[in-house]
């Protein structure tokens, strides 16, 4: 989109035969992943299991005409299930159509948010959602996800409510577990996670998908009371609206769709970023909501569900050697080909099974010593300087997660965001304020260097570890004042470390040179750069005058007017 043009399924210029091998391998590879992630991703979004690979066939076939990945698999995912359930389950008010249809309006909505995004060029929103808090974020969610599958892994009722909501209610329930499907349940789950890890490149989910499927067929675990998945109908969807629905319910969808496209959008740019970091690819944010939105349009209307870029199932076609979208398109036709005549085979697959197979893919993300890591990013130092806020990014995974723990998941990753910028802001607005020593051009913190010695006790020489500003003019000039004492002559502010200057702190550092002066201090500035020297030269036009240098051993040979010794009682 940055040249103005979107040129249709851009991801296969250039395309060579000698790609057609591995793209196939890797489509069939993510097929046998997809599909029981797409029955158990629909379970999470409240609909019928077959309603992920409805939404799967169209969402793989339009981001690979209109996204910039090429490795990129996009389908129905986790956090947006989730979200999706969240939204949709207090409008429907209990009625089961009208919560397939809101399900199905919901991903229109998301696609014509993520559409029009893309049309204004709104992908840097993406730079507003930081690292620390989407691992905060997926944490939480993933934690969520967990203790919502518990239930069907057990057989037991489980509850509603938030995390602490389901898990007091599965500890409630643990006397009335159904011992055949805690059985079948944990069985599944450890032939899972031991599949990965002896053989990561074989597809365990499908292999356990279909053992279960085994199981439940020739021990009649039915009958036992043990909970299958039950009739899917075959077949492809009828595209079209939603029926039952008014206008009214598109217009109330179009606001939460906003969390869900900022939700699916960060994870799908993060997965796609990654794999074209491998390849020398360049991703544009902006094309990506373009894909989103199409995706997420054509899901909609072929009776599916919210739809994004998937890390997982990304991370398994990089794994099988995927050169291009092409991968993609194997994929949906082997999707399509399940639709018509696979459909009967999940029918009777155990929820216990299907519930152990999302358990294992969302352990994956709880990535507790990623969270530990983000602790340890703190010293001694920076404690004294910013307090609290030196473990900034802790701080903001810690409260995306417990926002998605307590009040679920867009309030989580809005809370997580917020408290990302306040303390940032926090930082910015008491930035440190180095009282500085050196010579000849070299001039270094003096309490990281107090080998060195100190400026003559008339001169102070200081710098300011940021912009310069109107949050924090008045905390900068207070610490210059907290600096000088009652030999002091000349202070020299070293400006090569603030980038710009704002109006406002130009006049706080215009008076401060005014009050100075009536002590007999002279206050000059040295090494200013960029906007910092444009603002002040415009300014010194109207009058605000403060005398800059070229380095700050200049602006400490210049003469000074008149002595310390002068000043009136």
């Amino acid at each position: 989109m940055s040249d103005g043009r979107w040129p249709v399924f851009a991801s296969l210029a250039g395309y060579r035969r000698d790609g057609i091998r591995p793209d196939v391998v890797a489509g069939i590879t993510v097929w046998a992943v997809l599909v029981p992630e797409a029955l158990a991703y629909a379970g999470i979004a409240g609909v019928d299991p077959v309603v992920g690979l409805y939404a799967a066939v169209p969402a793989l076939v339009l981001y690979a005409a209109f996204g910039s990945s090429r490795q990129l698999v996009v389908g129905p995912m986790s956090a947006t299930a989730a979200l999706s359930a969240a939204i949709v389950a207090p409008i429907a008010a209990g009625d089961p159509g009208r919560y397939l249809a809101l399900t199905t309006a919901l991903a229109l909505a998301t696609g014509a948010v993520a559409l029009a995004a893309g049309l204004a060029r709104l992908g840097f929103v993406a730079a507003f959602i930081s690292e620390p808090v989407l691992k905060g974020f997926i944490v939480g969610l993933a934690l969520t996800i967990l203790i919502g599958q518990v239930p069907a892994l057990l057989g037991v009722a489980g509850g509603h409510g938030n995390f602490f909501a389901k898990t007091w209610a599965v500890l409630g329930d643990l006397g009335a577990v159904h011992g055949t499907t805690a059985a079948l349940g944990g069985l599944s789950l450890a032939a899972v996670l031991l599949l990965r890890r002896l053989l990561p490149r074989v597809p365990g989910s499908l292999l356990v998908v279909l053992a279960g499927i085994a199981a439940a067929t020739w021990l009649d675990l039915p009958d036992r009371g043990v909970e299958v998945v039950g009739h899917i109908d075959p077949g492809l969807p009828r595209p079209g609206l939603p029926a039952g629905l008014s206008l009214d319910d598109y217009l109330d969808l179009l606001g939460p769709a906003v969390g869900v496209v900022l939700i699916g959008f960060a994870e799908g740019l993060g997965a796609a970023r990654t794999y074209a970091a491998r390849t020398g690819d360049r991703i544009d944010p902006d094309r990506e909501l373009a894909g989103l939105g199409t995706a997420n349009l054509g899901a909609g209307l072929c009776a599916g569900m919210v739809v994004n870029g998937s890390l997982s199932k990304t991370a398994v076609n990089g794994a099988a050697g995927a050169r291009s979208q092409v991968s993609g398109l194997v994929v949906a036709a082997l999707a399509v080909l399940t639709l018509l005549l696979l459909t009967g085979l999940f029918e009777n697959l155990p929820e216990a099974t299907l519930a152990a197979v999302v358990i294992a893919a969302v352990l994956e993300l709880i990535d507790l010593p990623a969270l530990a890591r983000l602790y340890r990013v703190w010293t001694r130092r920076l404690g004294a300087l910013y307090g609290p806020a030196a473990r900034v990014d802790f701080l903001a995974a810690i409260a995306a997660l417990a926002g998605v723990l307590v009040f679920d998941t867009l309030p989580g990753l809005l809370i997580g965001i917020g408290v990302s910028v306040l303390l940032l802001l926090y930082r910015a607005s008491r930035p440190h304020v180095a009282a500085l020593t050196g010579h000849d051009g070299l001039w270094v913190d003096r309490a990281r260097h107090p080998e060195l010695p100190a400026p003559d006790d008339d001169t102070v020489v200081v710098r300011v570890e940021a912009g310069l500003f109107f949050a924090n003019a008045d905390w900068v000039a207070d610490h210059i004042r907290a600096l000088v004492t009652e030999h002091t002559r000349l202070v020299v502010l070293d400006a090569e470390t603030s980038p710009f200057v704002d109006v406002t702190a130009a006049g706080v550092l215009a008076r401060l040179a005014t009050a100075l002066a009536g002590d007999g201090v002279t206050l000059r500035l040295a090494r200013d750069v960029g906007q910092a020297r444009d603002v002040l030269r415009r300014l010194s036009e109207q009058g605000v005058r403060i005398p800059v240098y070229a380095t700050v051993d200049e602006a400490l040979a210049a003469e000074l007017p008149g002595r310390r010794d002068d000043r009136p009682e």
